[in-house]
């Protein structure tokens, strides 16, 4: 067996990131145990063929060259750029499959990772989502050339820099649509360039869209490599014909690296910010601020999070990476005292400064948690939002530790993806990332803790 040889397989299981697992079947008598492939786009119960990328010594990848059996939980996709764009892992997969291979991922990580026997896992029902498309509230579309040179609009394919033209992202709301086609007819019929990351010249580099599930509110924020836009009055006189558009914003970021917004945000039509509401709390979401991408879920995942903390009123607490502050208003309604605490003091003046209402309630601080994690000691529960992602792993087994269960009562943690900590049996999964092969876990721990090392 070589590179570019054909093989056939047959797909068992899925791997972490939704590729799909294979076992040889064409091996004609050979000795030993099959060796196993690793082949995107391919899912459990699917015959294939599929020809050899990579082979190490006990396992492979290959690439999905011919359907020779589908799978009974194979459903037609949606999206036609589905497979080269790859953002969309699980579309192909029913949505009901996907979700089983979401709850059984976290399980297996709480027995491989956390020494979980399988009868004492503390996992509650995944709760998936009524809609698994047209979820998304955010959009960021790179702007660049397609392969033949044209101007183009979507998303970059998998480990790739390469521009997959994605008009209509089903994920996104449909007003994405419109909103490029405008923008890049005005590219077009001005000469404007977009941005060149081999070069460093060109001035579009990517448009943000936001829109508020409830508010009916729309944001546009285009990323330039440069002070301003030429024939701005003509763009924004475009865009200002869609009808739920509130604000039209450039974002200045002129240096040459991957991160895709900058520091500086000049707001050229209409508002600073979009208004819009999770579980009747009104939040104001400007192109810089951290915002669930997934609303309706969101509302879900945080009235979990309201009634494991059990509030009546008398209790303080911490929300840690708070961002906007979408956890610590939704509590501020029921406890005495909120603090929230973010590094981001863009995020924290955002909420302290708009919120007026809930001066003495909620108070958002900036601190650096892996430096001064000791300070937090008067609190009754303990918000632990995306923690590990934020901080690492030992800084969170510190920050838990000095505060649990000497000061706390209860922690309770929200993460993206792998559950690192739990006793409880109050983990729950909650699918925000529709056709994706993420998903996030909310879950409350109580006072004896599990050393969970990495493998």
């Amino acid at each position: 067996m070589k590179k570019n040889d054909l093989i056939n397989l047959e797909i068992v299981d899925l791997s972490a990131d939704g590729s799909g697992i294979g076992k040889q079947t064409d091996r004609d008598g050979a000795e030993g145990s099959p060796m196993t492939f690793f082949v995107k786009d391919a899912l459990v119960g699917d015959k294939i063929c599929a020809k050899i990328t990579k082979l190490k010594k006990t396992y492979g990848y290959a690439r999905l060259m011919e359907l020779l059996e589908p799978s009974p939980d194979r459903v037609d996709p949606k999206c036609p750029v589905h497979r080269q764009c790859g953002g969309c892992q699980l579309q192909a997969l029913a949505y009901e499959k996907q979700l089983e291979y979401k709850q059984n991922k976290i399980r297996n990580n709480l027995m491989r990772i956390g020494g979980f026997h399988i009868e004492h896992i503390p996992m509650q029902p995944i709760i998936g989502a009524q809609e698994t498309f047209r979820y998304r509230n955010k959009a960021q579309f790179p702007i660049g050339r397609d392969k033949d040179g044209r101007l183009a609009a979507g998303f970059y394919a998998a480990r790739t820099h390469a521009i997959i033209p994605t008009p209509d992202c089903y994920l996104g709301v449909s007003q994405n649509k419109e909103v490029i086609s405008r923008i890049l007819t005005w590219m077009e019929r001005y000469q404007i360039e977009p941005y060149d990351e081999k070069s460093g010249t060109g001035l579009v580099r990517h448009v943000l869209i936001r829109y508020g599930f409830h508010s009916g509110q729309l944001m546009v924020c285009m990323v330039i490599n440069g002070k301003s836009i030429p024939k701005e009055r003509e763009l924004t006189d475009s865009l200002m014909e869609i009808k739920e558009l509130t604000g039209f914003s450039v974002n200045r970021n002129e240096q040459r690296t991957n991160v895709i917004m900058g520091d500086t945000v000049k707001t050229l039509w209409g508002a600073d910010y979009i208004e819009d509401t999770i579980g009747g709390i009104r939040f104001q979401i400007s192109p810089l601020s951290f915002y669930q991408v997934n609303p309706v879920q969101t509302e879900v995942l945080y009235a979990k999070v309201l009634e494991y903390a059990g509030l009546s009123g008398k209790e303080i607490v911490w929300d840690l990476y708070c961002g906007i502050g979408t956890i610590s208003l939704f509590l501020a309604q029921r406890a005495k005292k909120v603090y929230g605490i973010d590094i981001n003091s863009s995020y924290l003046e955002e909420v302290n400064c708009r919120y007026p209402e809930l001066k003495g309630v909620l108070e958002c601080l900036c601190i650096n948690l892996i430096d001064n994690f000791h300070n937090l000691s008067k609190a009754d529960i303990v918000i632990a939002n995306l923690l590990i992602e934020y901080i690492g792993y030992e800084c969170f087994q510190k920050v838990i530790q000095h505060v649990y269960p000497k000061y706390v009562s209860r922690i309770i943690q929200i993460n993206i993806e792998d559950c690192w900590i739990s006793n409880s049996p109050y983990l729950h999964v909650f699918d925000n990332l529709n056709q994706i092969h993420h998903q996030i876990e909310a879950q409350e721990l109580e006072k004896t803790m599990l050393q969970i090392n990495y493998d």
